[in-house]
């Protein structure tokens, strides 16, 4: 019975909202007092979606984040490379402008491994004797002479370099033409001259040549610049240090020198024997000289005997 009533009520209130407003006011009354429960139930959909956009948009986000740090990643790589490779070319311009001064023939060749041996300082270049390289051949950066060649492999060669301690290269200073012999000390800044005078003409700043003694090195390459003049008055010589022009411990990329392939021995060997066939060109000269003397009176005497006979008949 009850049902009933509520259900006549029902449609009769839904038959009076529909043609009438009487209803209006109450209806939003009511929709006032249903909001709240309307929102709670709308509340775990709600934070449902804001949950699940909250994880996707953050996902999201840190997605894009790796992508981005990757590809700054990248872009960072490329930029060093970039730099090393605008070092390299700076660096191979320095070394062809130096090659262009050089009147030698030369080979580029690059470093490709360090002695590890702390108290030796040689250095492994990646050219050997199928490159033609020699035994003693000098070695040279942008900036002057680094050292020699001391051993050579089919595709590799060993070099010394100036500042190792067994090494002594002569040299001259540029300014007056004093000669020396600098010497390795072990640091790869510093050289020293040895038995220099106390009073040689020796100062700061000088710069120091390879003088070509020894016709190992040839002359007129850099090789130092003085740093250091120390005169003591109870010693009979000078303590003068100096500082190689060569990037000893930076240079990646240096020249071979090829001057005369001849040893120090055959080179003084084959001058001896040039001395000697000059010296007996010139005896052979000196000896067919006085023969030859006596020829010239004597064609001259013939020329004017021929005709003054005819003028000296009628004198007898």
């Amino acid at each position: 019975m009850r049902l009933l009533v509520f259900t006549v009520l029902s449609a009769a209130l839904m038959v009076v909202d529909a043609r009438f407003t009487v209803l209006q006011p109450l209806r939003s009354q009511l929709g006032l007092i249903v909001e709240p429960v309307y929102w709670l139930g709308r509340l775990p959909v709600t934070l449902w979606d804001s949950a699940t956009q909250e994880l996707s948009s953050r996902s999201d986000l840190a997605a894009e984040n790796e992508k981005l740090k990757a590809e700054s990643l990248m872009l960072q790589r490329r930029l060093q490379k970039l730099a090393a490779l605008t070092e390299q070319n700076v660096r191979l311009r320095e070394l062809l402008n130096s090659s262009a001064l050089v009147d030698d023939d030369v080979l580029a060749t690059e470093l490709i491994g360090i002695d590890p041996n702390p108290f030796t300082h040689r250095i492994l270049i990646d050219k050997g004797s199928k490159d033609g390289v020699l035994l003693g051949q000098p070695v040279l950066d942008a900036r002057g002479l680094m050292g020699q060649v001391v051993e050579v492999m089919p595709y590799t060669s060993r070099v010394l370099l100036l500042t190792d301690t067994t090494h002594s290269i002569p040299v001259q200073v540029n300014r007056n033409g004093l000669r020396a012999i600098a010497s390795g000390t072990g640091n790869p800044e510093r050289l020293e001259l040895r038995h220099v005078a106390d009073t040689a003409d020796v100062k700061e700043g000088d710069l120091l040549l390879s003088s070509g003694l020894g016709q190992r090195f040839p002359a007129g390459y850099p090789v130092a610049v003085v740093t250091e003049v120390i005169h003591d008055s109870g010693q009979p010589f000078a303590i003068v240090r100096a500082m190689p022009t060569a990037n000893l411990n930076r240079s990646r990329y240096m020249l071979l020198v090829f001057t005369d392939p001849r040893t120090p021995e055959q080179r003084a060997s084959d001058s001896a024997e040039a001395q000697e066939a000059a010296d007996r060109q010139a005896r052979e000269q000196s000896m067919s000289t006085p023969s030859l003397a006596p020829a010239v009176p004597a064609a001259a005497s013939d020329a004017p005997v021929a005709s003054p006979t005819p003028a000296a008949e009628p004198r007898q």
